[in-house]
């Protein structure tokens, strides 16, 4: 697929939409990341900014067929967007103001919204520029994300679509989700060939150590530090917001943990499911393997990024079944 980024001329009728016809458009720059949506800044005529989200296939670097039942499926479009927008806004979560949606094409192909541009940039930047000025925000990252686990519900799934009664507990999605992780890897992978039949066990055996629960906090699913933006009030702001869903709350945790390495003991909580935990990082550990190995197979711009995910987490799971013999 040839892939061409939105330019000038493809935003007019955008910004005629949000502003009206007396602004027009200065300048757009296709930020990085965003392997599942195109993400735009705006430069309007007298240096104002707005973000642009855009969904469709040509912004989507995923390869096809890779999609999981919900609570794990795509989680791309206006329609997700908007339904975790009202759901963390509701609860007192501080996410962008949307400006403008647009479904179905009518302003440019697929989905879109334009967005308020938190231009503080992300905690990440901000905790390796000026630690101590990142500490306060952290501190009410963890406030945040303290108020969304503590809004339950009785079943997984996204806002406004929870799993059925007779769903399969979340624990099992997990599982069945790991496995399937595990062969990609294996596929692609020496070390992990070599380890899989163990890494099944030991996945099959974390899985069997997991009580019943009911009821599910409500998880953002990606919060690492390059999703939080820093306003000017140093509050943090939540983006990349559309796998916002109600879970286990352990499966946020491990990847909090993972993500702001000692920065987690601010983010740390108290009675949190010790074996739900030991399954969810092993889960997730070979999601980054499986995932960044597979959006290798097409075109995704940052292939050293990629790569050096994938390198980073086949360490973590290789050390896990190593701590487990430790342990033993």
């Amino acid at each position: 697929m040839t892939r061409q980024p939105l330019g000038v001329d493809d935003l007019t009728a955008v910004v005629r939409a949000v502003f009206g016809a007396g602004r027009r458009a200065a300048g757009v720059e296709r930020l990085r990341g965003g392997s599942r949506k195109g993400v735009y800044r705006l430069t309007l005529d007298d240096g104002a900014t707005v973000v642009v989200y855009v969904w469709n296939a040509g912004e989507d670097y995923w390869p096809p067929a890779t999609d999981r039942p919900d609570p794990f499926g795509h989680p791309g479009g206006a329609d997700r967007f908007e339904a975790a927008h009202t759901a963390l806004s509701s609860v007192g979560v501080r996410v962008p103001r949307i400006l403008l949606l647009d479904r179905g094409g009518k302003l440019v192909a697929g989905d879109l919204a334009v967005v308020e541009d938190v231009a503080g940039g992300t905690l990440e930047r901000l905790r390796e520029r000026d630690p101590r000025r990142a500490g306060p925000v952290l501190a009410r990252l963890a406030d945040t994300v303290r108020v969304m686990h503590a809004h339950h519900r009785d079943r997984y799934g996204r806002p406004g679509r929870p799993a059925p009664a007779d769903a399969p507990p979340v624990p099992d999605l997990v599982l069945d989700r790991a496995l399937g992780h595990l062969a990609g890897a294996a596929a692609r992978v020496e070390r992990i060939a070599a380890l899989a039949p163990r890494l099944a066990d030991e996945l099959r055996d974390r899985h069997a150590a997991v009580g019943p629960r009911t009821g599910y906090g409500l998880i953002h699913g990606e919060l690492g530090p390059d999703h939080v933006l820093v306003d000017d009030r140093d509050g943090p702001v939540l983006i990349d917001i559309e796998g916002v869903r109600y879970f286990d709350v352990e499966w946020e945790h491990a990847f909090l943990e993972l993500r702001f390495g000692d920065g987690y003991r601010r983010l740390a909580a108290a009675g949190l499911d010790a074996a739900r935990l030991r399954l969810y990082r092993l889960a997730l550990y070979l999601s980054l393997v499986d995932g960044p190995l597979r959006l290798l197979d097409g075109d995704f711009p940052d292939r050293a990024g990629m790569r050096a995910i994938a390198a980073a987490n086949i360490d973590r799971t290789v050390a896990e079944l190593s701590a487990r013999r430790r342990s033993a």
